[in-house]
C-alpha cells in the first residue's frame, strides 16, 4: 500500500509541476518568479511573429493582474518583461525595432524626456551583440533602481532610471500601437 501512496504522490507532484508553468512555442515560463524581494505572477504570454517567421515568445510578470498599459504603469513594485528568442537578431535590428516602437507610442514631449535614456538602452543593446536562438532577455524594473537589461542572466550595464522609461518600453509591446497586436493580447492575458 505504501508503494501505491508513493506512486500517487509522485504523479500528483508531476501534475503540480506541469500546471505551475505556461508554455508557448516550446518555451516554458514559470507562473511566479521572485524579483528583488517581490513575488511576481505571470500576467500573460505572447508570440512575436511576422507572417510565418517567429521571432520570440514574451512573458510579462507583475505583482497583480493587469489588462491595460495604464493599469500596469500605475502598479507599484517590480516588473519583468522576458523575451525568449526563437531566432537570432542583430543589435541594429533590435535597436531599430525598439526605437520605432517607442516613437509609435510616445508623444513628442515624452520622447524628448526619454531621449537620453533611449540612447543609453541603444548602447546597452549594441554592446550585447547579436542574440541567438535560445537567448533569454529580461527587461526588469525595480523601483529606486530603474530598468535593467540582462541576457541569459548576465547584466548588460547599469540601470536606466525612471518608471516612465520602463513604461515606455512596455508600450512597445502593450501600448496603443504595439509591435504585434496578438503579442499584446497574449501579454495582457486576453487570449
Amino acid at each position: 500500500m505504501k508503494l501505491n501512496n508513493l506512486a500517487v504522490a509522485c504523479i500528483f507532484s508531476l501534475t503540480t509541476v506541469s500546471l505551475s508553468a505556461a508554455t508557448l512555442e516550446g518555451q516554458s515560463f514559470q507562473d511566479g518568479i521572485k524579483l528583488g524581494s517581490s513575488e511576481l505572477r505571470l500576467n500573460g504570454l505572447g508570440l512575436r511573429a511576422v507572417l510565418f517567421i517567429k521571432g520570440y515568445v514574451a512573458g510579462l510578470y507583475l505583482n497583480e493582474k493587469g489588462s491595460t498599459l495604464q493599469e500596469i504603469s500605475a502598479m507599484l513594485g517590480p516588473k519583468r518583461l522576458q523575451l525568449r528568442m526563437l531566432r537570432g537578431a542583430g543589435p541594429d535590428d533590435f535597436n531599430s525595432a525598439l526605437v520605432s516602437g517607442l516613437r509609435e507610442n510616445a508623444s513628442v514631449a515624452e520622447l524628448a524626456a526619454l531621449n537620453r535614456r533611449i540612447t543609453e538602452l541603444e548602447r546597452l543593446i549594441a554592446a550585447t551583440g547579436t542574440t541567438v536562438k535560445g537567448d533569454v532577455i529580461n527587461f526588469d524594473y525595480v523601483p529606486g533602481l530603474g530598468t535593467t537589461l540582462t541576457v541569459n542572466g548576465v547584466s548588460q550595464g547599469k540601470a536606466i532610471a525612471g518608471a516612465d522609461f520602463y513604461n515606455a518600453v512596455l508600450s512597445i509591446f502593450v501600448g496603443d500601437h504595439p509591435v504585434d497586436e496578438r503579442l499584446k493580447k497574449g501579454l495582457l492575458g486576453q487570449l
